[in-house]
């Protein structure tokens, strides 16, 4: 377990204030309920990759699995872990600083992906997809290399409701991210925490901590791609009328097969329509 003294260097810099406070207890309940809720821990002293881009999202999910483990709540080992892929710019000093303030084992590890990535995308694609796919790969590979069980994702609920409509408008399938399976070759979990906790609490969880953001410039601007419509259609959305995608979150965890038209997840034949006898 890490020592109460690593926990209060995690929080050195918040402020002491009723609304942090707050905000991080509503945090680390609703992480910690998505790790019950959907059986991410898979066995006792299970070691988790704890995947940095160096973005809010993973470092509040660092932070937040940190803070469980400290307190007795989370049974993983953890292991932070940074692929540098090489963009050009990218300032190779901030993680590594950053993870050894917090005295946490960690791995920061360099693969031109980058270069792939250029070459292999047409002019006016969008880069994240092959980028994507390549980073993966090469964190399951750090996850095998250090023993862990699972790669631990900073992907929360905009993300699950962008891609479900994503899938939706764009795939003709009813599918968003699971928030736990096994990848391809079956050896590492996926996992993602943050699964409940919305982006909003994020961006004022990770300014109160004053987290050292490292932006995404590989991508550069792409304010039309497919997911920022997404995005904000979903604001939009919340806007005129708020609280909407809470319910469509539930909605996500509430479904009846018997009600939607996929015969390979219902069985229609498996019982009759004639009308009972009154015998």
């Amino acid at each position: 377990m890490m020592a109460t003294t690593d926990l209060s260097r995690l929080y050195d810099t918040a402020p002491d204030t009723t609304a942090f406070r707050k905000r991080r207890k509503r945090l680390v309940r609703l992480t910690e309920e998505a790790i019950s809720r959907y059986a991410m821990v898979s066995k006792p002293g299970a070691r988790w990759l704890v995947c940095l881009s160096g973005g809010k999202d993973s470092y509040t999910l660092l932070t937040l699995l940190m803070d469980l483990k400290a307190q007795g709540r989370l049974d993983v080992d953890l292991v932070a872990a940074n692929l540098d892929q090489a963009q050009p710019g990218f300032p190779t000093e901030v993680l590594p600083h950053y993870l050894e303030g917090l005295g946490l084992a960690h791995r920061i590890d360099r693969r031109d992906t980058y270069s792939t990535v250029i070459e292999k995308t047409a002019p006016g694609q969008t880069l994240c997809t092959l980028c994507s796919r390549l980073r993966r790969g090469h964190l399951y590979r750090m996850a095998r290399e250090e023993g862990c069980d699972a790669i631990a994702l900073g992907h929360h609920a905009d993300d699950i409701l962008e891609t479900f409509f994503l899938n939706l408008f764009h795939g003709g399938r009813l599918e968003a991210m699971s928030p736990n399976l096994m990848n391809d070759e079956g050896d590492v979990q996926v996992v993602r925490p943050l699964t409940l906790v919305r982006e909003a609490d994020i961006v004022r969880f990770a300014e109160d901590m004053a987290y050292p953001i490292i932006p995404c410039t590989l991508c550069g601007s792409q304010d039309g791609m497919a997911r920022q419509t997404m995005k904000a259609m979903i604001a939009s959305w919340d806007l005129a009328h708020p609280g909407r995608s809470d319910t469509i979150l539930r909605a996500l965890g509430t479904i009846r097969p018997s009600h939607l038209l996929d015969d390979s997840h219902f069985d229609f034949s498996s019982f009759s329509c004639e009308p009972k006898s009154n015998k």
